[in-house]
């Protein structure tokens, strides 16, 4: 068995189907950064333990619960609002604990999109960092999101797969989103724009390589367009039917924010300069 936290922000919409795909967990842990909805209700009711701290960003947030929070178990998932588990997950889970070779474990999650899941155009597996040992891996803030770091063995990768709805509050939340996101991705692109591209790793395998390749993509011009065309032709995004068609220029919007934002960071021209009264 493991524990199973959960980071929210006003949540109440994804909170519940969350909590029922968990609901075979003996210790479930909600994290929440002071929901004005009825996100902490939800949670109290469903039996999680709830607490509560100030949202400053994932990388950080993480290792709070990891740190300040008690889990029945030495093994926890990281799974988020929107997402949901599932019965062979769970199995797999067990497994790989038992066995207890690796520090984490690299998850990959199916995009589940205008009710399909998008495989080809979100380039499914895609995985991050979530089942992990207590006391063995750390996290570091990297763009708007966090990358695992201070791993004390080694990584694993699990292969099934959880399902994420991270549209299920509509496509205006979305951009509303990942208006802020951006925000994050090119102040974090400026403070790395001195480090050279790690060109080695893009013939390794793994996340080595697609962070090289994120590192090769910032720096391309019109971003946005080789996004759209690598998506959608080179990823066989045009297999994903009409959903993958929309997802795909979601995602090129996506980095056309992000590449405007770079540049008036670099021009100063973010803000308009403030009126005498």
């Amino acid at each position: 068995m493991f524990s199973i936290l959960i980071l929210t922000k006003d949540e109440e919409i994804n909170l519940p189907a969350c909590l029922e795909s968990v609901g075979w967990c003996d210790d479930v842990v909600v994290l929440d950064s002071l929901s004005e909805d009825r996100t902490q209700e939800l949670a109290e009711k469903s039996g999680a333990r709830v607490y509560e701290r100030p949202f400053d960003d994932f990388g950080s947030q993480r290792n709070h619960a990891l740190d300040q929070i008690k889990f029945r178990h030495p093994w926890v998932f990281h799974l988020d609002a929107d997402e949901r588990f599932n019965e062979e997950l769970r199995r797999e889970c067990e497994r790989v604990i038992r066995e207890d070779q690796h520090s984490a474990f690299f998850v990959p999650n199916k995009i589940i999109f205008l009710g399909r899941w998008i495989r080809h155009s979100t380039q499914y597996p895609y995985p991050q960092v979530r089942l992990l040992k207590v006391g063995e891996v750390r996290f570091a803030k990297a763009g708007h999101g966090q990358r695992e770091d201070q791993v004390k063995r080694s990584l694993g990768h699990i292969d099934v797969a959880y399902d994420h709805y991270n549209f299920s509050k509509g496509i205006s939340d979305w951009v509303q989103k990942h208006n802020r996101y951006s925000d994050e991705e090119a102040k974090h692109f400026n403070e790395q724009a001195e480090q050279s591209i790690q060109w080695p790793d893009l013939l390794k395998g793994g996340m080595a390589r697609k962070r090289a390749m994120k590192q090769v993509h910032a720096r391309v011009p019109f971003r946005w367009v080789f996004k759209f065309i690598y998506l959608y032709f080179v990823r066989l995004g045009i297999l994903d039917g009409y959903p993958g068609f929309v997802y795909c220029v979601l995602q090129s919007f996506y980095d056309f924010l992000i590449t405007v934002k770079i540049q008036e960071a670099k021009t100063g021209t973010s803000r308009p300069a403030a009126k005498a009264p």
